[in-house]
C-alpha cells in the first residue's frame, strides 16, 4: 500500500491532466453515460420542457425561473433533433401524456453535459486549493459519486447550470487570488467571473448568493486598490453584458401570443409589454427595461401560489430545510413495476450517505477551526480563512434565506450548500496538521482521503438502483432507509417517518 500511494503521489506531481482525466472519465460513467433513459417525465421536466418547446417556436410566456436554464434544454433538442415534432406542450405550461416514441436525448443533452463536467470544475478548485492532484482526485468523489445529484441532473432540470456556473465562480475567484500578480490572466478571470455570474442570475434567482464572494474576493486583494477597482469594473462590465444578452434572445424570440396559455397568452404583462408584442417590437433594446421588469415581476406573482410545507399531505415530497443536511426527506421522482418480477424500478432523490456525511463533517470541522483560532492558545491560524469564510457565508447565507421561504422546499434544494460543504471538508483537511495528541502528516492525510474516497464510492453503489431506475426488492429499499426521516418506501410500504407522525398527530 505505501509503494502505491508513493507512486500516485510522484505521478500526481508530474501530470495533473492525467488525474483530470481520470475524474472526468468516472463523471462521464455516472452522470452522462446513456442519460436519455428511462424515456419517461419526472419531476419538473413536465414544466422545463414545456417552456423549452415555446423557446423552440418563438412563443411567449412567463415562468418564475429566468430564461438561460430553458434555453439550454431547448439548444439540445434543436442541436440533435431527436423528435420530428416539437410543440406537443406549446399550449400547455405542464407537458404530459407523451406521444410514441418521444425521445428525452436533446431536452436532457445540456443539463447532463454540464453536470458531467462540472465535475472537472471540482477537480480544479480542490487542486487550486490543494495543490496535490491526488488530493483533488479524492475529494472530486464527493461530487463524482453523490446520487442526489446524479439523478436530478440527468433530467431536463435547472440545477445542472446553476452547479456548472457557481462552481465556475468558485474556480475563477480562487484564479484571481492567485494570478493578482499576472495583469492579463487575472483580466481574464475577473471577465470570466462576472460573465459566470451573470449566466447563473439568468438561470435561477437562487444563484444570487454567490454574490457573497465577491466581499471575500475584495478582501483577499486588499490592499492592491487597482487590482480591486479593476475587478468591480471587469466583472460588472461581464455581468451585465451576459445578463442583458440573454434575456434579450429570449424576449426577441418571444414574439408570437398564444390564447391558449394563461390570461389569453399574455400571462402577467402590463399593458405596456402587450402594446410591445402587439406591434412586434419585442427585438428592441429600447423596450428591454419594460420586459425585464415584467419578467421579475412574475416571480412573486407565482410564489404566492405556491402551497405551504404540509407533512400531514399524503403526497407531500416538500421538507423542513434544518433537515437536508441529514437528507431528509428523499423523493419518490417515478416508480414502475419489473416485468415478471417482484422487484421495482425507482428513480429516487436520496443521498449519498457517506458523501453528506463528510460534507456535514466539513461545515462542523469549519466551524471549529475558525472558533478554535479565536479563543485558543492554538500553534498556527488557519492559512485559508478567507476561503473558510467566503464558502461557510454562502453555506449559511443560502440556509438563512431558505429559512425565510415562505412556501415548500424541496431536498433538491439543498444541492447548492452540500458542495460548498464539500469545499469546506477539502479546505479543512488541507488546515488540519493536529487532532489531538496525534500530528497529522501528509502521508496521514493521503491515507484519510483514500478511505473516504471509497467510502464515497461504496455509498454511491449501494443507492445506486435508485439512480438509474434498477430493478429493487422491497427489502432492498427498506434496507437502504439508513435514516427514518428520509421516509425512503418501497410501492408496497407504508410511511414510517417520524416527523411526519410527530406533526400530524400534534
Amino acid at each position: 500500500m505505501d509503494r502505491v500511494i508513493a507512486w500516485l503521489r510522484a505521478l500526481s506531481k508530474q501530470s495533473w491532466m492525467f488525474f483530470l482525466g481520470f475524474v472526468l472519465l468516472l463523471s462521464y460513467f455516472t452522470h452522462f453515460h446513456g442519460y436519455w433513459d428511462p424515456p419517461h417525465l419526472f419531476w419538473d421536466e413536465n414544466y422545463h420542457i414545456s417552456a423549452a418547446q415555446k423557446e423552440l417556436h418563438g412563443i411567449f410566456y412567463m415562468e418564475p425561473h429566468p430564461p438561460l436554464g430553458k434555453l439550454f434544454i431547448a439548444a439540445g433538442e434543436w442541436l440533435l433533433s431527436p423528435n420530428e415534432e416539437t410543440n406537443q406542450f406549446i399550449d400547455t405550461d405542464y407537458g404530459k401524456n407523451l406521444p410514441a416514441g418521444f425521445s428525452f436525448a436533446g431536452y436532457r443533452l445540456f443539463p447532463a453535459l454540464l453536470s458531467w463536467l462540472t465535475a472537472g470544475l471540482v477537480f480544479g478548485i480542490f487542486l487550486l486549493i490543494t495543490r496535490n492532484p491526488l488530493f483533488a482526485t479524492l475529494l472530486s468523489f464527493f461530487y463524482v459519486f453523490d446520487n442526489a445529484i446524479i439523478v436530478h441532473s440527468r433530467g431536463a432540470m435547472l440545477e445542472p447550470p446553476i452547479h456548472f456556473f457557481s462552481l465556475s465562480m468558485v474556480l475563477l475567484f480562487l484564479a484571481c487570488v492567485q494570478q493578482r500578480l499576472n495583469t492579463r490572466t487575472f483580466r481574464i478571470c475577473a471577465a470570466l467571473f462576472g460573465a459566470a455570474f451573470g449566466a447563473l442570475m439568468t438561470t435561477k434567482v437562487n444563484g444570487l448568493v454567490m454574490i457573497l464572494l465577491i466581499p471575500f474576493l475584495l478582501w483577499a486583494l486588499w490592499p492592491d486598490k487597482r487590482r480591486i477597482g479593476e475587478f468591480l469594473g471587469i466583472q460588472t462590465l461581464a455581468f451585465l453584458l451576459v445578463f442583458v444578452a440573454v434575456w434579450h434572445v429570449h424576449f426577441a424570440n418571444g414574439a408570437t401570443v398564444n390564447p391558449s396559455l394563461p390570461d389569453q397568452g399574455y400571462y402577467q404583462a402590463s399593458q405596456q409589454y402587450k402594446e410591445i408584442l402587439s406591434k412586434g417590437t419585442n427585438d428592441s433594446l429600447l423596450h428591454f427595461p419594460i420586459m425585464l421588469r415584467d419578467s421579475l415581476a412574475f416571480l412573486p406573482h407565482y410564489e404566492q401560489g405556491v402551497p405551504k410545507l404540509d407533512l400531514c399531505k399524503n403526497d407531500e415530497n416538500g421538507s423542513p430545510f434544518f433537515f437536508w443536511p441529514f437528507g431528509a426527506r428523499t423523493i419518490q421522482y417515478r416508480w414502475q413495476a419489473t416485468t415478471g418480477s417482484d422487484a421495482y424500478q425507482y428513480l429516487y432523490l436520496v443521498p449519498n450517505p457517506a458523501g453528506w456525511f463528510l460534507g456535514l463533517a466539513g461545515i462542523v470541522l469549519t466551524v471549529c477551526l475558525l472558533i478554535g483560532s479565536l479563543i485558543l492558545p492554538v500553534e498556527q491560524r488557519p492559512r485559508n480563512t478567507v476561503l473558510l469564510l467566503a464558502f461557510l457565508a454562502v453555506y449559511v447565507g443560502y440556509m438563512g434565506a431558505v429559512s425565510l421561504a415562505d412556501r415548500v422546499l424541496y431536498l433538491y434544494h439543498y444541492f447548492l450548500p452540500l458542495l460548498m460543504s464539500f469545499l469546506l471538508f477539502g479546505v479543512a483537511m488541507q488546515e488540519i496538521t493536529r487532532f489531538g495528541p496525534w500530528r497529522i502528516s501528509q502521508y496521514g492525510k493521503t491515507i484519510i482521503l483514500f478511505c473516504c474516497a471509497i467510502f464515497v464510492f461504496l455509498g454511491f453503489q449501494f443507492m445506486r438502483p435508485f439512480s438509474y431506475y434498477e430493478p429493487i426488492l422491497d427489502e432492498g429499499v427498506e434496507r437502504r432507509e439508513l435514516l427514518r426521516l428520509w421516509d425512503l418506501q418501497c410501492v408496497r410500504c407504508d410511511s414510517d417517518d417520524p416527523l411526519i407522525r410527530h406533526t400530524c398527530e400534534d
